[in-house]
């Protein structure tokens, strides 16, 4: 009951100021206002502020809260030591992973930089006709520098 006089007390204010601003021919702020003034008395005939304010001064929700709170934490907390616990220290996870990595894939983990070197050493080096474009990665190279990348 106290909050819907409340509020009916606000949209009363709030539109004697929309109409004061509406007597100063500015009307567009005048309407915008009275849209601001209408909200608390809607709010209270539907019911919401009545929802609102046993949310907000009700200790019981509040403990609630608190409750649900805590929960989360200890979420948090089992969670975190089931993953520091599951694979002891740093080293022994980092070794689990590399034999894992290894009996999965053997030949994965390693470079193919032979048959590269071998093309590379059978084709004779042929020599740029100009030096366009060299000047060209040149220039950009410079421009990297300056900027540091």
């Amino acid at each position: 009951m106290l909050t819907s006089t409340l509020c009916a007390a606000l949209s009363a204010a709030g539109l004697g100021i929309a109409a004061m601003t509406a007597y100063r021919k500015r009307f567009l702020a005048a309407t915008r206002i009275a849209a601001y003034a209408l909200l608390p008395l809607g709010l209270a005939m539907t019911g919401i502020a009545d929802w609102i304010s046993d949310l907000v001064f009700k200790p019981s929700v509040w403990v609630g809260f608190g409750v649900l709170a805590v929960s989360a934490l200890l979420f948090l907390v089992v969670r975190g030591v089931e993953q520091r616990g599951e694979g002891g220290t740093r080293k022994e996870r980092k070794a689990a992973a590399a034999a894992e990595r290894a009996a999965l894939a053997p030949q994965a983990t390693v470079p193919p930089l032979g048959a590269g070197r071998a093309a590379e050493r059978t084709q004779p080096r042929r020599k740029a006709k100009g030096s366009a474009g060299s000047d060209e990665f040149a220039d950009i190279e410079a421009i990297l520098k300056k900027h540091g990348i």
